[in-house]
């Protein structure tokens, strides 16, 4: 038996399926989502809130609390990033397995909240990962949090297996996480 034959990729085959498959595959990614919530600062609370008993997120096919990074699909990024923390999103977020989303919930992951102007806040956590759906609010409230795991259930639904999606030119490229905290505070100019 010889195995000089290349063994088969799973997207140019997941290109060749038929619709009924790809649809049924999205509905599987689209309704069990398991959470890793990155929580840094209040907005973690709300986050909290959304998956109690009176919003109940799971009802959607949101599992949230995944044991760790290697085990969810989505990542929530709530509260105030800081270049401290930026290469552990970093880090986190490539040890999650392909397919993998992110949802910035508040102002201050989405752009820096009421603390953009710090020398040590991230101008929002798209500057570290990809973002696919934000959340805006100070804080945002559990619905909102409702209305963008929506959002991104919508996204997943349209989406074709094995699709790069369009804002992420840069999948499968590797980022260390210190190449990821590299540039994000200019340094001190020299006075004149």
């Amino acid at each position: 038996m010889s195995t000089d034959l290349p063994m088969p990729r799973v997207g140019p085959a997941a290109d060749r399926a038929p619709t009924a498959v790809r649809i049924v595959l999205n509905w599987g990614r689209r309704y069990s989502l398991w959470v890793f919530n990155f929580g840094l600062a209040c907005c973690a609370i709300e986050f909290i809130a959304a998956s109690m008993a009176r919003h109940d997120f799971i009802r959607l096919g949101v599992i949230p609390f995944a044991p760790g990074p290697r085990q969810s699909d989505l990542m929530v990024v709530s509260g105030t990033v800081t270049d401290k923390m930026a290469p552990a999103i970093r880090r986190l977020y490539d040890q999650m397995p392909e397919p993998k989303y992110v949802i910035s919930f508040g102002a201050c992951s989405n752009s820096g909240g009421p603390y953009w102007d710090s020398y040590s806040v991230t101008k929002g956590v798209d500057q570290i990962i990809p973002v696919d759906v934000y959340v805006p609010g100070c804080p945002p409230r559990p619905e909102a949090l409702l209305h963008g795991i929506l959002t991104l259930q919508e996204q997943i639904k349209n989406e074709r297996p094995g699709q790069a999606r369009g804002h992420r030119s840069y999948v499968g490229r590797r980022v260390s996480a210190a190449e990821a905290s590299r540039d994000l505070v200019a340094p001190p100019q020299e006075p004149s």
